[in-house]
């Protein structure tokens, strides 16, 4: 471990990256882009430090990695790209999604996967994964801000790498042996006192420096998966693709009780309780109606939310890619779990398709990005906010009374 930089007994994970930063820019170590405060550092000797990882096996051997976006890690990105190897990286803040894949143009030269593999190349050059890609990953690459030579592991303080591992956990694309390797300078491997960490914090078996490759030996097991009870609601608002993962468990009867919800069920009121229980006994008859329903145009007035009447600025999401075999009742369902629950829905099966009314265009726009990644019967929903002539299309049937039917083709 560095001695310059022993973090003192009692020291808490911003104390070490605070000092990590401070040394790294006191030094001239640190390298663009500066400072390197609030981020996972970028180094001199970042780049040799990356070459390392085509001697090992596991790189070698790895024909899906995900490497992190981070500076540090650019040389990490290049060589996977250089050995042909599929290559994915988190989406921005998972904001939309989970995973981006790097697809470079046919016949790129040298200097078109030196750009792919930066930071505008991840802009320029990669689609996104959807939750159903059955992505299986066989090495991941992360930035750290320390590390010891145990594989204990602090990043920047943002969780991110933590969670998306736990995503991937979760998905389905990592195993409980997949081996994870960190990109650091020496002196950012530093003893790390073990109860700095948590049951959710990832740990490393490589860490690549510019003069040392270490295997860590590591025995702390790695998350099992996303761990409900540390997720706040704010968190499944700020990243959507949680929500979708959060259905998908509850559907198969794990424990998905986030950390606030408990306090938001106590303090919930009758009405709202009875409200509840009746758009279940809803949906329990309008599943009861069988194989029927399905291809039928299916106007409901929601009874969670306030009536239409004297609204000006309702504001209709479309929801597309819906597959033949599901029903509006999944549909319902899903947009009550993900705090979606519409004003009106509109459903149209035989087009594959739903409308959803809104309040208001923000009250919309919080539910396209609430049911981002969303995925009901194999396929990604794809929402967003309703061209305007829907919404005049379907002016007519506003006033439908709760369970009208209509032929499909009659709106449009």
């Amino acid at each position: 471990p560095s001695p310059q930089l022993c973090p003192p007994p009692g020291a808490s994970k911003w104390d070490v990256r605070e000092k990590v930063w401070d040394y790294l820019e006191a030094s001239g170590l640190a390298d663009f882009p500066r400072p390197v405060h609030r981020r996972i550092p970028n180094f001199k000797g970042s780049h040799q430090a990356c070459c390392s990882i085509k001697q090992l096996d596991v790189f070698n051997r790895a024909c899906e990695i995900k490497v992190d976006p981070d500076k540090p890690l650019e040389g990490v990105r290049l060589a996977a790209l250089q050995a042909r190897k599929t290559l994915l990286v988190p989406t921005p803040r998972l904001r939309t999604g989970l995973f981006n894949k790097i697809v470079p143009p046919s016949g790129a030269t040298k200097e078109i996967l030196r750009i792919c593999a930066t930071s505008q190349g991840i802009k320029e050059y990669s689609v996104p994964v959807g939750l159903d890609g059955k992505a299986r990953v066989d090495l991941v690459v992360v930035g750290s801000v320390a590390v010891s030579e145990k594989g204990w592991r602090i990043g920047k303080g943002e969780g991110y790498a933590d969670m998306e591992y736990a995503m991937m956990v979760s998905m389905g694309a990592v195993q409980a042996d997949t081996p994870v390797i960190t990109i650091v300078h020496d002196c950012q491997v530093v003893d790390i006192a073990e109860d700095l960490l948590d049951d959710h914090d990832l740990t490393v078996d490589y860490i690549l420096t510019p003069t040392r490759t270490i295997k860590t030996n590591c025995k702390r097991p790695k998350p099992q998966g996303i761990i409900w009870r540390k997720v706040s609601y704010e968190m499944l608002g700020r990243i959507p693709i949680l929500k979708t993962l959060r259905y998908r468990e509850k559907q198969i009867g794990k424990d998905v009780t986030v950390q606030d919800e408990h306090s938001d069920l106590a303090n919930a009121n009758p009405p709202a309780a009875l409200n509840q229980k009746a758009m279940a006994e809803n949906t329990r008859s309008q599943a009861a109606m069988g194989s029927a329903q399905i291809g039928q145009h299916y106007v409901e007035n929601d009874s969670l939310s306030p009536r239409l009447e004297g609204s000006g600025m309702i504001t209709t999401v479309y929801v597309g890619n819906i597959p033949p075999s599901v029903r509006v009742s999944e549909l319902k369902c899903a947009l009550r779990e993900f705090h979606a629950t519409p004003l009106r829905l509109v459903w149209q099966g035989t087009q594959h398709r739903a409308f959803l009314d809104y309040k208001d265009k923000a009250t919309a726009e919080s539910a396209v990005s609430s049911l981002k990644g969303l995925s009901l019967g194999g396929n990604t929903l794809r929402v967003e906010l309703a061209k305007n002539q829907r919404n005049k299309g379907q002016a007519w049937i506003k006033n439908l009374p709760l369970g009208s039917c209509v032929q499909p083709h009659v709106a449009r």
